[in-house]
């Protein structure tokens, strides 16, 4: 499938969360595990090459997990735009479900700030791919035109972390 870009209905954005440490030695609930001092850094260097580039989507929504919330709101005060929490970003996610977000929150340029491996395996459903992994930190857009299907994307970007890591 090939898709003009302007031709697309909902521009997609997936932003995998930003580095968290490693789970195992979390002892807290895995809801509130916050973003390492690196995933603090990954974010705010992802917010800085979004506005940098004069990125402004409709919409920012983020999963209620507390790493997750992190990284939106250090995406969302860099590019100058609020975020909501959708319950429905904290586990698996179908085309129907993506779809009905971007409808309930409007517009064609949506955020979705979520986790791993729902983002890469709806990276790869979306986009009709066998496999696309979203590194923690990642940024993927998919164009697509409605409603939101299997394979009815096309891949357009595919930021990984290291593209904007720190050149200092």
């Amino acid at each position: 499938m090939d898709m003009p870009e302007d031709d697309a209905e909902l521009q997609l954005y997936l932003v995998r969360h930003a580095h968290a440490g490693n789970s195992a030695t979390w002892d807290g609930p895995d809801s509130e595990r916050p973003l390492s001092p690196k995933g603090r850094r990954q974010a705010a260097r992802l917010g800085a090459f979004l506005a940098e580039r004069g990125f402004a989507p409709d919409a920012i929504v983020t999963s209620p997990k507390l790493r997750a919330r992190q990284t939106a709101e250090l995406v969302a005060d860099a590019i100058g735009i609020a975020f909501s929490v959708d319950d429905r970003l904290a586990g698996s996610l179908d085309p129907q479900t993506v779809g009905e977000i971007a409808e309930h929150v409007g517009g064609n340029s949506v955020v979705l700030v979520g986790h791993d491996p729902d983002f890469s395996e709806l990276c790869s459903l979306l986009s009709g791919a066998e496999y696309i992994p979203m590194k923690k930190g990642a940024l993927a857009r998919i164009d697509m035109a409605l409603p939101v299907q299997p394979g009815g994307g096309v891949l357009r970007w595919l930021v990984p972390p290291e593209l904007i890591a720190d050149r200092g």
